[in-house]
């Protein structure tokens, strides 16, 4: 399928990015540091197949350069509604085989038959759910975007309904009745300063990420690049970063993350994307995980009640 760069629902695979029609330039300046040495702006959406593309990167940068990051999350708002009819799509059908296509050039399993099944009519509501997870815990907000991610690209759900948002909510331990209230109240403002914000800074697509240090010297990465180009921009900002070692141990990858592509594990554990399979299929039909299978690929997850069990056979993964 040829992609429209002005259509925010066909991404384009060549830079990474799912645009945003008629965005305006702006300055892509005041980016204030708190905390850690580098600050990072990630501007998202729920929805953004492309920032799904980005999570084995992005994860590997909070685990080897989390020490030094602040990690600020941002919604973007890439789909307010059908009331448009541009870059090759009319109705939500036409996204499935695209989202097909993104599935293969990330080797990131999704499933596009959500838009033929039980599709969205907009991308504001989860948007505004996450705004909701963060007045609460900005920790547990991002595992909240993970899982409703997980809930769209994978399980097909519709997750502009609130009883998959509360799923998710209960899953990460956030307060669902909180949830809600804040959902309805204080949320939509915040998720209003996410787009006011994005507008001056002149963000027009996602995943953009806007890096700064405490000098105010400022570096932007616009759609999904290699792990490379990330660690790079960290090391130019702070030069005094250090590499933390990853411990590749399947326990110690699954208890950082609860859940992980095939392509995620590979990321992190440093074995060949075939050998990662193979390991994760075996650690499955051992009980230690389970697994989530799509057309497109599979989601492994690491069950609470395997916490406590031995590493059967580590096969290479302490590199």
């Amino acid at each position: 399928m040829e992609n429209q760069p002005n259509n925010p629902l066909l991404c384009d695979l060549e830079t990474g990015q799912c645009l945003i029609p008629d965005t305006v330039a702006g300055n892509e300046t005041g980016i204030a540091v708190t905390k850690k040495a580098v600050k990072v702006v990630y501007y998202t959406d729920p929805i953004c197949s492309s920032c799904w593309g980005i999570e084995p990167q992005l994860r590997k940068l909070k685990l080897e350069y989390g020490q030094d990051l602040d990690i600020e999350y941002r919604m973007g708002g890439l789909l307010p509604d059908w009331s448009y009819n541009s870059g090759g799509i009319s109705e939500p059908s036409d996204v499935a085989s695209h989202w097909d296509e993104v599935s293969l050039h990330y080797d990131m399993p999704i499933d596009g038959d959500v838009w033929l099944e039980n599709p969205l009519a907009s991308s504001y509501p989860p948007s505004i759910a996450v705004k909701a997870a963060q007045l609460q815990s900005p920790e547990k907000a991002v595992r909240f975007l993970r899982r409703i991610r997980e809930l769209v690209f994978l399980e097909k759900k519709n997750i502009t309904n609130w009883t998959y948002l509360a799923e998710a909510a209960q899953a990460v331990g956030l307060d669902v009745d909180q949830l809600k209230q804040d959902y309805e109240g204080d949320a939509k403002a915040r998720f209003a300063d996410d787009l006011e914000l994005g507008r001056q800074l002149g963000v027009r697509g996602f995943p953009t990420m806007f890096f700064a240090n405490e000098s105010g010297q400022q570096e932007t990465v616009y759609g999904v690049k290699p792990y490379s180009v990330y660690e790079n921009v960290v090391l130019k900002l702070n030069s005094s970063a250090r590499k933390k070692s990853i411990d590749t141990n399947w326990q110690s990858l699954f208890s950082a993350y609860s859940s992980l592509t095939t392509r995620e594990f590979a990321e992190l554990s440093g074995l060949p994307r075939p050998d990662s399979e193979s390991y994760l299929r075996q650690l499955t039909r051992q009980g230690q995980l389970t697994q989530f299978d799509t057309k497109n690929g599979s989601l492994w997850s690491y069950p609470t009640a395997a916490a406590d069990r031995p590493n059967p056979s580590p096969l290479g993964l302490l590199l």
